[in-house]
């Protein structure tokens, strides 16, 4: 009884401390906030200042030095002073010792080059590797159904062309104008900023503990025979098929009485996350450098969602479930929910925010065309590949109800669900099935894999840049890899255990949430919006491809995309409901403060950042706020 009250008591102190937490990041991100804007304000000049003269002592003492916010001429001074040689096309001059050149040390290391892909398809499947994922084999076509069917595609349209493809291309066009990974491009756009680079990453490293135990887990179910195609009943062909289990799409369907029964699929799903075994990060680690894996892991899933589509299409009842997934009902536009799972729905799908998009531009050429051939693309194949993921889940639903003679609503399930029972169900009736149970379990593996090889490599590219004279020597990059790679194994493991999923909800739900992107959204727009200025990053575009791109995307950057990211994120805050486990099991308050700390260690990297910029930048207050302000070289 003394141990219940205890946690009842440590529990109510963490939900208050967390509630102070949050109230005093609110305070801190209004007051920086409207300091940046006073700058902004007056920041009309056209040269470069500094705290003094060139020859004032102070000036010599502190060195290369660089404004804290950057000016509107003077190109050279957005490079801090680690690169202290003039700027041309965005690289290193001459006169500046460039870590990126080859060389050895005093204790015999070679210090090799930063490298850029091989080709542009190598870069092309990276990408679409990245940000075509599980997401878009379920969770789409899922919030069509729940949303209104076509209905959905109004918000999802909107978010796409406002959001998605905004804060795609600057992340991108950054990295590649920078050739620096997720913390160091902003350090050299604006110092003040520069927490931004640091919220990506924790957000990263928090996905690279709890991204992979979801897709290696369906190991578990490879096996010669498809165990979700037999119901139990003694004797049970596979311990877990418990008495519940029953064939929900047989003959006999109309004559279940039994209120906890279950389908084999969704015995197998459950399996699926209560007896996970110990395969997580460690292999995706060790091969995140594997440029030439993606022609596999990014192509592969694309073939199996075709063959499934095919099958899906020719079963009898399809029509109806195709029709149940397209039907507009107008009336769900009304409701904010359906536009709030519209925009998470952008930024979960296109990687956004992560780091990972300026880690993998930085590789580029500089003068790779990163806006038409990269972005469009990528982003109208990623929105389409969720589309026809769609007709394949909901033409096999519309079998299975026709089957069974009842409503589709009654078989379509959400989340995981879909894929684990729609997709599966299509398997079993397919010529060869176990053949093809392993190719489509190998694909949600493969749609899990090459994901992670691109968040294992932002996150080891934002620190190599960071300390590019230590880690660029011998075999060092490497051995940061697999310490990483087994962090991140040893902390998923957790996940691993009977209790495992609970522990996964807190971190899908609050450590890499749709509320932290849309927090690192609102900052990167108004950085390169406002900040850095949208017509300067333009004319660095345009230095880069050889023409400005259309005007819209600059107005999305300065209004739109922090507009409706703020929006959002109010939303999330005002309607804001604690989790519950398959909507039943409440967690308890310590619970809840995991999750609230987890999603504050990435945001409040921000406020913290600007407020530790402005803090030991030299000069008073009143300099330090002004563009005449500057920082020592090498922050």
């Amino acid at each position: 009884m003394v141990v219940v009250v205890a946690m009842v008591v440590v529990g109510g102190v963490v939900v208050v401390l967390v509630v102070v937490v949050v109230v005093v990041v609110v305070v801190v991100v209004v007051v920086v906030v409207v300091v940046v804007l006073v700058a902004v304000m007056v920041a009309d000049c056209d040269g470069h200042l500094t705290s003094g003269p060139p020859g004032s002592d102070r000036s010599a003492a502190t060195g290369a030095l660089l404004p804290l916010f950057p000016l509107r001429s003077s190109r050279w001074c957005i490079m801090t002073a680690e690169k202290s040689g003039p700027v041309v096309n965005g690289k290193q001059g001459e006169d500046g010792r460039d870590p990126e050149v080859s060389g050895s040390s005093k204790d015999g290391l070679e210090y090799y080059e930063r490298g850029q892909w091989n080709n542009k398809i190598e870069f092309f499947l990276s990408v679409a590797g990245e940000i075509i994922g599980l997401g878009n084999v379920w969770r789409f076509p899922y919030l069509c159904y729940k949303n209104g069917g076509g209905a959905f595609f109004v918000p999802y349209i909107i978010f796409f062309v406002c959001c998605g493809i905004p804060v795609f291309f600057l992340e991108t066009a950054l990295g590649q104008f920078t050739s620096e990974g997720g913390i160091t491009c902003w350090r050299k756009v604006c110092p003040l900023f520069e927490g931004i680079g640091y919220a990506t990453q924790v957000i990263e490293a928090h996905l690279n503990v709890y991204y992979v135990p979801g897709p290696s887990s369906t190991l578990q179910l490879l096996h010669t025979e498809l165990p979700w195609a037999a119901v139990g009943g003694p004797p049970r062909p596979h311990y877990w098929n418990t008495e519940n289990c029953v064939d929900a799409y047989g003959e006999n369907a109309t004559n279940i009485t039994n209120p906890n029964a279950t389908s084999p699929t969704q015995s197998a799903e459950d399996l699926r996350w209560h007896r996970a075994h110990g395969r997580d990060t460690l292999g995706a680690g060790l091969l995140s450098g594997a440029g030439l894996v993606v022609y596999v892991t990014a192509t592969f899933p694309y073939a199996m969602l075709l063959v499934l589509l095919i099958r899906g299409v020719t079963l009898p009842g399809a029509y109806e479930g195709i029709k149940f997934y397209l039907y507009p009902d107008i009336s769900r536009l009304s409701d904010p929910q359906v536009w709030v799972d519209a925009g998470t729905q952008i930024f979960f799908s296109y990687a956004i925010c992560l780091g990972c998009l300026t880690a993998l531009g930085s590789y580029n050429a500089y003068n790779n065309n990163c806006y038409r051939w990269d972005c469009i693309m990528l982003c109208c194949l990623n929105s389409g590949t969720s589309f026809v993921a769609g007709f394949a889940i909901f033409s096999v639903l519309g079998f299975m109800a026709y089957e069974q003679g009842v409503p589709i609503e009654a078989v379509a399930e959400s989340g995981p669900g879909l894929a684990f029972i729609a997709y599966p169900k299509a398997v079993t009736m397919m010529p060869l099935s176990p053949l093809w149970a392993c190719l489509f379990f190998m694909m949600l593996i493969f749609l899990g894999l090459d994901s992670q090889f691109v968040c294992v490599e932002s996150l080891v590219t934002a620190v190599v840049d960071m300390y590019p004279e230590t880690f660029r020597r011998g075999y060092r990059r490497e051995l940061l890899i697999l310490g990483m790679s087994v962090v991140s194994f040893l902390i998923g493991l957790i996940m691993c255990t009977e209790g495992g999923m609970y522990v996964f909800q807190l971190f899908d739900s609050y450590a890499a949430s749709g509320m932290c992107l849309l927090f690192v959204a609102i900052f990167e727009s108004i950085c390169i919006g406002w900040v850095y200025g949208s017509d300067r990053f333009y004319t660095n575009i345009e230095d880069m491809i050889g023409y400005k791109p259309v005007f819209f995307i600059k107005w999305c950057w300065m209004i739109l995309t922090p507009g409706i990211c703020a929006a959002i994120f109010l939303f999330f805050l005002i309607k804001y409901k604690p989790l519950k486990y398959n909507n039943v099991y409440t967690y308890p308050d310590w619970g809840y403060g995991i999750g609230w700390f987890m999603a504050m260690s990435s945001m409040v990297c921000i406020p913290v950042g600007m407020i530790w910029m402005i803090w030991k930048t030299p000069g008073t207050f009143s300099e330090v706020i002004t563009p005449a302000a500057v920082v020592q070289g090498g922050v």
